[in-house]
């Protein structure tokens, strides 16, 4: 069964619902804190993870830095036991969001994104078919209006996710980007957002950002990186290596992707969550 993007505003209405009751007198003894436990309980329960872990397997641009973490105290020490590391590694490693500047000179950097713009309704464009048969892929215009014939127009705010099916690869690097070597960027294969469909998101419909579930918002082979210079030039921000887009429906999810803060950054790792618009099944 797919889900009709009507089924977001839905799950707006309960949340909308939520803050209403309480705004209009339900004010009682307990009444604000028993709006918003209830308020977390139905978030808690429709929320999805969509963001790989970041350790020793994390995989970074393969002419990036990779993720390193270090234990500098780790153990039971005087008094008892205290952990604490250091980290460091690429902004555009691991689950990750490209800030406009990334491809585009005096756009917003990291730290400058609305956070309203990093939660938008979910419009997954599912072309897991076409990736299967072409490694290469690139998402087309009519990817993006068969979307649009089935579940409406996209709406505005959206935050439009990928599914190409190499998000289950992970964190095989082999089948993931097509080569394993170290600093290898000549044998990179794995499905992209092609430049049209880039420019049509930025120029015929008003989303906040573009994610997909393979290492960068272009296809392997590109050397000009087409679609990140028509995207950032536009002042979308890009997601990229999202976890778990087969738990998300084509349509009725919501998404809230935060970056780590990094003030001046081009991009940063990003915890990405989606809000189910019923709770997933197994709960």
């Amino acid at each position: 069964m797919r889900h009709r993007i009507g089924t977001v505003s839905t799950l707006a209405a309960t949340i909308l619902a939520a803050g209403l009751i309480a705004s209009l007198g339900m004010r009682g003894e307990g009444g604000d804190l028993e709006q918003a436990e209830a308020l977390a309980a139905l978030l808690q329960g429709r929320a999805i993870d969509l963001t790989h872990t970041f350790d020793e397997q994390t995989i970074s641009w393969p002419l990036d830095e990779p993720f390193h973490h270090e234990r500098t105290r780790w153990g039971v020490l005087e008094g008892g036991w205290y952990a604490s590391a250091t980290y460091a590694g690429s902004e555009h490693g691991g689950t990750h969001l490209d800030a406009p500047i990334h491809f585009a000179e005096g756009q917003e950097t990291a730290d400058q994104i609305p956070i309203r713009r990093l939660i938008g309704p979910a419009a997954v464009v599912d072309v897991t078919e076409a990736c299967a048969a072409d490694p290469d892929y690139q998402l087309r215009v009519e990817d993006l209006t068969a979307w649009e014939a089935e579940h409406g127009r996209i709406p505005d705010g959206a935050i439009v996710l990928v599914r190409t099916g190499f998000g289950t690869f992970w964190p095989d690097k082999k089948r993931y980007l097509g080569t394993d070597a170290p600093g290898d960027v000549a044998n990179l294969h794995f499905p992209g957002i092609g430049p049209d469909a880039a420019r049509w998101l930025a120029t015929e419909r008003a989303v906040s950002g573009v994610g997909l579930d393979t290492a960068s918002l272009d296809h392997g082979p590109s050397k000009d990186f087409a679609t990140h210079r028509i995207l950032n030039g536009a002042g979308l921000f890009g997601l990229e290596n999202v976890a778990n887009l087969d738990r998300l429906p084509e349509a009725g999810a919501v998404v809230l992707a935060f970056p780590m803060k990094i003030g001046g950054g081009s991009g940063g790792p990003t915890r990405i969550v989606a809000i189910l618009p019923e709770p997933p099944a197994g709960r």
